[in-house]
């Protein structure tokens, strides 16, 4: 029986399959740390499950229009302009089942057998899946440790062919952390201007940003950035409302129209009550979100000071999101009882074993040097999942 050669091309995903793995074992009675979790530990807002409570008792239970409620784009559009300076129609927003699907829109309504997308190493596990899913080919960019793995225009320029369609950015990044600059995100702009690409830019993590720094969309910067820009969004990270399941997108009419017809043939609309706890997320107020915020900083500086303490190991600093990542080179050639460690799997195999501690390899994100480190988990969980690894480190 022949299958489809680009569903069989598809890489599963090692983030899902670490945290299987590690849920599995918990089932068993066996005490394990995990780091793996890409979703705040934090429990949805009570304003917003009721207001999806409400919805159900107000009977919205049936069918919306494929691109959601007219609440919800308003309210969306009332969200770009107020907090990245863009001016939305609604015929430009398009709500998906999660964040997820709105990428998956996006490539699909762009890509043509043979195109090209730029992605930076470190990247999401996803990016490329779906690219390759639509027809594309997704062209890595071995971005540099120096730079926070963020694009340069030298790597842009050596990267781009003939047959380049687009550009993809996420800031802050899954998994680095980083976030780009309002001057590091004109170089990008101008050079999809120069090459008359389409900017792809994930901001779902855009609120969950420390250090002083501030999250800029590129889509802001000029006109010419709004009108090649696709804005990815969602609820999920912001609000703790990642099985809710409503994402959202910003795009160009003529992108939105192909879209909103995709999404029409594959699952029509997102979940009607998710759509109106979506709408009270977003008119709500923001001071648990800030509460959150300020929980994941003392957690991430908590969780960096602790990692850089231990032999052999070194983070990034990240200034966004909710991931560490950190770089476990220097144990390669080491044995962890009797079996070398010559990767990021073989590690996170062995620390899941040994100790009991679940992290992520970096080979997931393309890097092979590193692992990530998800500190949406409470910090007791943090301070015994680094006790644990200091352990594993020193009986290499």
């Amino acid at each position: 029986m022949k299958l489809s050669r680009k569903a069989e091309a598809l890489a599963a995903s090692l983030t899902l399959e670490i945290t299987a793995k590690a849920n599995e074992m918990k089932k068993q009675g066996i005490d394990v740390v995990s780091f793996g979790a890409g979703e705040p530990d934090f429990n949805t807002p009570d304003y917003i499950k009721e207001a999806a409570i409400k919805a159900i008792n107000d009977n919205h239970t049936r069918y919306t229009a494929t691109s959601g409620i007219s609440e919800l784009k308003k309210a969306i559009i009332k969200k770009f302009k107020e907090d990245n300076g863009l001016d939305y129609s609604e015929d430009q927003i398009l709500i998906s089942t999660g964040a997820k699907q709105s990428l998956a829109n996006v490539f699909s309504a762009i890509l043509n057998e043979g195109d090209e997308v730029l992605i930076n190493i470190p990247y999401w596990v996803t990016y490329p899946e779906l690219i390759k899913l639509n027809g594309g080919v997704p062209v890595f960019i071995k971005t540099k440790k120096e730079n926070s793995f963020k694009f340069t225009l030298k790597e842009l320029e050596e990267n781009c062919t003939d047959k380049t369609k687009a550009i993809l950015i996420n800031s802050p990044n899954n998994p680095t952390g980083s976030v780009y600059s309002e001057e590091e995100l004109r170089v990008i702009a101008e050079f999809a201007k120069e090459k008359d690409l389409i900017i792809i830019s994930d901001e779902i993590y855009e609120k969950l940003i420390y250090d002083g720094k501030k999250h800029i969309s590129i889509a802001s910067l000029s006109e010419d950035a709004f009108n090649r820009t696709v804005v990815i969004n969602g609820v999920s990270k912001t609000y703790a409302m990642t099985g809710w399941r409503i994402g959202y997108s910003a795009a160009p009419r003529e992108i939105n129209k192909l879209m909103i017809n995709i999404q029409s043939h594959t699952t029509s609309n997102a979940n009607a009550i998710a759509q109106y706890a979506a709408l009270a997320a977003l008119e709500g107020n923001d001071d648990e979100i800030k509460l959150m915020v300020k929980e994941f900083e003392r957690r991430k500086n908590y969780m960096i000071q602790s990692i850089n303490s231990i032999d052999s190991l070194e983070t990034l600093h990240p200034n966004g999101a909710f991931y560490v990542m950190v770089d476990v080179s220097k144990v390669f050639g080491k044995k962890c009882d009797g079996k070398v460690i010559e990767g990021s799997m073989d590690f996170s195999k062995a620390i899941l074993e040994k100790e009991k501690v679940a992290v992520i390899p970096g080979i997931a994100f393309g890097n092979d040097n590193y692992i990530r480190l998800s500190y949406a988990t409470s910090m007791e969980n943090i301070e015994e999942g680094i006790r644990r690894i200091e352990k594993f480190i020193k009986g290499l």
